[in-house]
């Protein structure tokens, strides 16, 4: 018992102080980077205890480094969790089998979530957190906009023939919540068109042999700034925040934005 008080304590001096919420509102401790965005803006004061170490790299964060610096951190670690005591823990699908079956035994309950592959998808899971955390009229509230920026931005003209090229030449394929925010912004995706699901590698040959109208680059890739790219003819080139497609919730909005605001560039 000593050792997890010690812990718990080295964990405050490092990640900040954790201010516990007030009131029937069960503690969360969120180790899913996507669920992170969702959470701080459902959660009460002081209720989400920590979020994922992603949400603070801002190489790995779909949030403002300005707002995840607000949330302490764990590393994602079962003693991490424990020294903190929440009732809830927020994760992925991916968790390993022990860690979740050591803050099951402690009591915890684990609330595992998949990736959000449609705007469906994504206000689903907001509503299940929101439900899981006590705070449905907040969820309903984000869900409501999330819903309004999503149809503020439908394209009602032709669409330009695009591809979104993501790090390591990766492309967006159809069924994919990338590819839907093409397509509701005024984007084709030729990629899709060619039969190509989401995580294809998509080489520079093919792009050039082929080029759409526009490209859209997200991440630091060497192929993107090829010196063939900057000579094509026709071809459109804009760059894209790769945060952006880490996740939905609070993602959707702002990716959107950009997007839309790149469909207007193009003729």
């Amino acid at each position: 018992m000593r050792s997890v008080v010690v812990f718990a304590l080295a964990l405050a001096a490092c990640s900040g102080p954790v201010e516990r919420a007030q009131g029937d509102y069960p503690t969360v401790v969120s180790l899913n980077p996507c669920a992170d965005a969702i959470l701080a803006e459902i959660a009460a004061p002081g209720q989400l205890l920590a979020v994922s170490h992603y949400s603070h790299d801002p190489a790995a964060s779909s949030m403002l480094p300005e707002r995840a610096a607000q949330f302490a951190s764990t590393g994602g670690t079962a003693e991490e969790v424990l020294a903190l005591a929440p009732d809830v823990v927020v994760a992925d699908v991916f968790i390993q089998p022990a860690t979740r079956r050591a803050l099951e035994q402690a009591g915890i309950r684990v609330v595992a979530l998949g990736i959000a592959s449609s705007l469906e998808a994504s206000l689903e899971q907001v509503e299940a957190l929101g439900a899981a955390t006590g705070n449905k009229e907040r969820a309903a509230h984000l869900s409501g906009e999330i819903a309004r920026g999503w149809q503020a931005h439908h394209w009602n003209g032709e669409p330009a023939i695009a591809i979104l090229w993501q790090q390591g030449g990766i492309v967006a394929g159809e069924g994919a919540l990338a590819h839907a925010l093409m397509q509701q912004s005024g984007f084709a995706s030729l990629s899709a068109a060619r039969g190509l699901g989401q995580g294809a590698y998509l080489p520079l040959e093919e792009v050039l042999a082929d080029p759409p109208q526009v490209v859209i680059t997200a991440g630091d890739e060497r192929a993107f700034s090829h010196p063939a790219m900057r000579m094509a003819s026709g071809i459109q080139h804009y760059t894209l925040d790769s945060s952006l497609l880490y996740c939905g919730g609070p993602t959707i909005p702002r990716a959107l934005d950009r997007l839309s605001e790149i469909r207007r560039q193009v003729p």
